[in-house]
């Protein structure tokens, strides 16, 4: 294995760990609504469970209600139940054929809760980055051993996984931040 497909190899990884902490803080509440938060629910459509987006449209009313509209009517009742079971702390009210689900106001003990959880898993994601950097340099210290790549290689290699892990890490809080200062605006 070459230094570039080791390169793009950690890459690649990295990059996948970034895009599942940033599904991770899609789940996230903040005060404003957006879809996002609902996409994971999980509705029994005639015995299969499926996600809400494939039996619903989901869209914005305004700022602080997501409208939900199942393409099936006998549905309503269905992902209406998925809604309240999904433990987000939303109540969602039928009006015809179309469930709206007014965002509650978050208080600033909530808000400083989510900042907490958002934090964590952030370390998560940051230990699934170095997690892939230890296996990277693991992988690169056997070939060495095995004398496949020379010292200067094997040296010049590590450098440039640190620095891949580095600005992956960097990313991961720029992202927090952003989230953070997202949940906690009124």
């Amino acid at each position: 294995m070459t230094e570039t497909e080791v390169k793009q190899n950690v890459e690649q990884k990295m990059e996948r760990a970034i895009a599942a902490f940033k599904t991770e803080l899609s789940k996230t509440r903040t005060g404003r609504a957006h879809v996002g938060i609902l996409e994971h629910i999980q509705v029994d459509y005639y015995g299969a469970m499926v996600p809400i987006t494939q039996v619903a449209n989901l869209a914005l009313a305004d700022a602080r209600t997501i409208t939900v509209q199942p393409w099936e009517k006998n549905l309503i009742t269905v992902v209406e139940k998925a809604i309240r079971e999904a433990d987000l702390g939303l109540n969602p009210a039928t009006q015809g054929d179309i469930i709206r689900i007014p965002m509650p106001a978050l208080t600033e003990e909530r808000r400083r809760e989510l900042v907490k959880i958002v934090k964590s898993e952030a370390e998560t994601a940051k230990v699934g980055v170095r997690n892939i950097r230890r296996d990277a340099n693991e992988q690169l210290k056997k070939r060495l051993k095995d004398n496949l790549i020379p010292e200067d290689e094997e040296r010049r290699t590590q450098d440039m996984v640190q620095k891949l892990t580095d600005k992956a890490i960097s990313e991961i809080d720029k992202l927090v931040s952003e989230k953070e200062k997202e949940i906690m605006t009124v």
